[in-house]
């Protein structure tokens, strides 16, 4: 009866003249926010309320009607309204210690914002065949700010299509009885993601560091750190964790640990973590490489700070790489490829991290970074000539750099495009001899970031289905923060950047790495440290991210 009473009163605002024109104490203000909706996930914020109460009178919030369209109603398997008293649930507008604590912890694991302790459940149901429904609160509200959020849960068989979009507007809010005057911001338009790996998972701590490539026989491999105990980098106990996906990534099989150093030495797994991963594929052999960097002894000390220079393990970090010939299904043993990449007097060196790339004419190239004899780092290359059996590196392309990644823009032409502990944007340089030299791009410095690594892939005319060159970049479009997660395009190899070639998939924040890869002719697949899972993948349609 209470939900009728509520639809009743909904229907009834098309007969302004029988209510008062506003409700007191001013509007309801909606955002619509723009976070991935996790498939398989019970709770998924969509849209945030918030209504403020003057005390100068009794408030109630009556219920509110949404409206979902872009998917088949029967996709929704619940639609909820949540209320958390005077506290935002969202990390960008809350002062909440649990949240900001718990974020700090585990990152995007953290789930104060839906803790029958911290929400309370006001109603749910599943939408009509048009798409609509009227969720009930009654909720009397407090003086002051109060907030609410709508909340989607699809369930993992219901979405078909990961790159699908679905629209859940907010129609109308009544409070006492009335009908409340919206301000509505942000797009009511919602993307699905896929929850890769989150804390908990098989035990670990935390998931950081994403590499992706397509194989291929179409495969998708993603790579990252598994850090067994805390979210901290190097030195810990870090192995390098690998999830395969033959479906477009819509289902993952199980993880698999592809590099672990044990108890090397005879010292605890914590002074042998490795971690850093970055993954490449030979087009021409198929065979799949991942290079990562091994710290041994050291005290479980920061690896960055602490890690020497030589050649021994017991005085500086050692590059390793493992590779496999059957699509991810079994890998090698690591190989030390240190000796044949790293000079002596270089400090921490370490690959990537993210992906590296086959060229034209089949040399294979990762990107990498070096500390200096004078503590700087500065970022370069490292590349094989006979399929992956040796590997050289001819120093850098432009220091005080670090994470950085590389693209063929044109062949036999290399871009690199690096993380600047200056912080005046992206720094990016190409060059013609596979890194002898280098010469700074006309764009370098006007990709901003708040420092963090970052993804870069090109993808040839001829491999698209738009039949352009397309420069895609990934990132966290801010220099404040780790938030606002985009993926942006370049129709020009990257000389320009058009704010209309540009896609936002996460605003609120997250750890912020990412790394990028062609599902197929049309989709582009991304795996970045996100607001909603530690690690969340996401497929997107290029003619989502390209205007033109």
């Amino acid at each position: 009866m209470k939900r009728i009473a509520v639809t009743l009163a909904l229907l009834a605002t098309l007969l302004p003249a029988v209510f008062p024109s506003i409700i007191r104490a001013g509007n309801v203000k909606v955002t619509n926010l723009c976070i991935p909706t996790v498939i398989g996930q019970e709770y998924n914020m969509t849209a945030l309320l918030c209504i403020e109460n003057d005390g100068s009178g009794d408030m109630t919030l009556d219920g509110v009607t949404v409206r979902l369209s872009g998917l088949p109603p029967k996709t929704f398997s619940d639609v909820s309204l949540l209320y958390t008293g005077t506290m935002p649930p969202v990390y960008s507008k809350t002062q909440s210690l649990a949240i900001r604590t718990q974020f700090s912890n585990i990152g995007a694991s953290q789930r104060v914002w839906c803790h029958p302790d911290y929400a309370m459940l006001q109603d749910s149901g599943r939408p009509d065949k048009e798409g609509r429904l009227a969720l009930v609160s009654g909720k009397r509200l407090v003086k002051g700010r109060n907030w609410f959020y709508v909340s989607v849960s699809i369930g993992r068989s219901a979405a078909k299509d990961i790159s699908s979009e679905y629209r859940l507007e907010v129609e109308q809010v009544l409070v006492n009885g009335c009908p409340a005057e919206m301000e509505p911001t942000g797009s009511p338009l919602h993307r699905l993601g896929i929850p890769l790996r989150n804390h908990g998972d098989d035990g670990a701590d935390a998931f950081r560091i994403p590499g992706l490539v397509t194989t291929p026989q179409g495969t998708l491999i993603a790579v990252y750190d598994v850090r067994h105990h805390t979210m901290q980098d190097l030195q810990e106990d870090i192995d390098i964790g690998m999830s395969r996906s033959t479906d477009g990534g819509r289902t993952w099989e199980k993880m698999k640990i592809i590099m672990d150093m044990g108890e090397w030495g005879g010292l605890p797994e914590s002074q042998n973590g490795i971690g850093d991963p970055a993954v490449l594929v030979d087009d021409n052999t198929g065979e799949i490489f991942v290079v990562a960097v091994w710290t041994h002894g050291i005290e479980n000390a920061r690896a960055w700070n602490r890690v020497g220079d030589g050649f021994s393990s017991e005085s500086t970090a050692q590059l390793m790489i493992v590779s496999s010939k059957d699509d991810g299904r079994t890998w090698s043993e690591p190989v030390n490829i240190t000796r044949q990449v790293k000079q002596p007097e270089w400090r921490f060196t370490l690959q990537g991290p993210g992906r590296g790339i086959t060229m034209h004419d089949g040399t294979l190239v990762f990107p990498i970074q070096y500390i200096d004899p004078q503590k700087v780092p500065n970022a370069g290359i490292m590349y094989s000539t006979d399929h992956g059996r040796t590997w050289h590196c001819h120093g850098h392309a432009w220091t005080n750099t670090t994470e950085s990644q590389v693209a063929e823009t044109e062949p036999g032409v290399l871009m690199l495009n690096m993380r600047n502990n200056r912080k005046t944007g992206r720094i990016v340089c190409t060059t013609g001899d596979m890194g002898r030299t280098w010469a700074e791009h006309p764009s370098s410095g006007t990709l901003r970031e708040p420092l963090c690594m970052a993804g870069l892939l090109f993808v040839p005319a001829d491999s698209n289905v738009l039949g352009r060159d397309i420069l895609l970049f990934s990132n966290p479009d801010t220099t404040k923060g780790r938030n606002h997660m985009t993926i942006k395009a370049s129709l020009d190899k990257g000389h320009t950047w058009l704010p209309a070639n540009s896609l936002l998939l996460d605003e609120e924040e997250g750890w912020g790495y990412s790394c990028m890869t062609m599902i197929d002719r049309e989709t582009v697949g991304i795996l970045y440290e996100g607001s909603v899972s530690q690690l969340v993948f996401q497929a997107v349609k290029l003619r989502d991210i390209v205007s033109d």
